[in-house]
């Protein structure tokens, strides 16, 4: 009898086993881990949206006790953080018909009547938003093994564009607010604390049942920088320090099954990455083209947690479409959990 190849053992869940010097070793090792390259088939355009499904969305409607619709999104104006990184900017919104138009009669319209009418320009991803899966390459490699360059071109995502997720992402939210959790007496976590998978699981054990993870969920992880970041101003909250997942919480989010997850901060991974040399976003290397997964950041996360913290439960029905702009690699979005 042939003996079968001895497996390689898992990538390690604790930031101390990571090789600090050799990041490209570190992803490689959980890209090939967890990829999911396939898993839906040679054509798939959603990922891990995949499991959404009827049946979640059933138990998710079962969560809307109260009837209370909390919005999570940032404020889309000119105020946001964004600082030009890499042309991110604020949105500019801007009025192309006003009051006084109609006041003084200049709009051409007939019985009196007048109106008012604005546009809005700014970068898909400049306040709250969805990271889609044509966002993240890995050595050339969109998501589902194909070549970045077949997937997005000046025309824009010409497979997996965000478009595709316009009806789907309805589901059980559950929130896990480990700023809470790990920092009672402020709520905040420190900026450059690598949330691990030891963390997730306890916060989960503290908050209840309610929090335990399920296939299908979209969940939501607090570290309360946002909060701060509104009482002392924005910082360098987009592209600065920041609290986030560690790179060793990749085996965690492929092994719950979850749909998507999202964070209050800017990049969702902890910033700076793990690394003493240079390493950008190491773990968006791993979960969106390799495991297929869809990123949130800069969500409000602030009056949910503290609804959530007033019931003592902290799952919901939650409602988070991305606009169906054709091709696009992200989408803001105004999610919504009803509780």
């Amino acid at each position: 009898m042939a003996l079968r190849p001895a497996q390689e053992p898992s990538p390690s869940e604790s930031p101390a086993d990571l090789d600090r010097a050799n990041p490209e070793a570190e992803i490689a090792a959980r890209a090939a881990a967890y990829r999911n390259w396939g898993r839906w088939g040679e054509d798939d355009v959603l990922g891990t949206l995949n499991f959404i499904d009827a049946a979640k969305r059933v138990e998710a409607a079962a969560l809307v006790r109260d009837g209370i619709a909390v919005s999570l999104a940032q404020a889309f104006d000119t105020e946001g953080p964004q600082k030009g990184w890499r042309r991110r900017t604020n949105p500019v919104h801007t009025m192309t018909d006003t009051g006084v138009d109609a006041e003084r009669g200049n709009q051409g319209f007939p019985h009196g009547i007048g109106g008012a009418d604005d546009v809005i320009s700014m970068p898909l991803q400049c306040s709250t938003q969805w990271d889609g899966l044509g966002h993240i390459f890995d050595h050339g490699n969109a998501w589902n093994g194909r070549r970045a360059g077949d997937v997005v071109t000046s025309e824009g995502d010409l497979v997996t564009g965000i478009e595709h997720a316009a009806s789907v992402i309805v589901s059980r939210g559950v929130l896990l607010d480990v700023g809470r959790h790990l920092e009672p007496e402020t709520g905040e976590l420190a900026d450059g604390h690598a949330i691990t998978v030891a963390d997730l699981e306890s916060c989960i054990a503290a908050q209840g049942v309610s929090s335990a993870i399920g296939r299908g969920d979209i969940v939501l992880v607090r570290t309360g920088q946002y909060g701060r970041t509104r009482r002392e101003g924005w910082g360098d909250y987009a592209g600065g320090p920041a609290p986030g997942l560690s790179l060793t919480t990749a085996g965690w989010l492929h092994r719950t099954e979850i749909a998507a997850i999202a964070t209050d901060t800017w990049g969702f991974e902890v910033r700076p990455n793990e690394f003493d040399v240079p390493a950008f976003q190491p773990l968006h290397q791993v979960v969106i083209p390799n495991i297929g997964l869809t990123i949130g950041e800069m969500w409000n996360l602030e009056a949910l947690a503290a609804a959530c913290a007033e019931r003592g439960r902290w799952d919901f029905l939650l409602s988070a479409a991305p606009l169906p702009i054709t091709g696009a690699v992200g989408s803001p979005i105004n999610p919504v959990a009803i509780l």
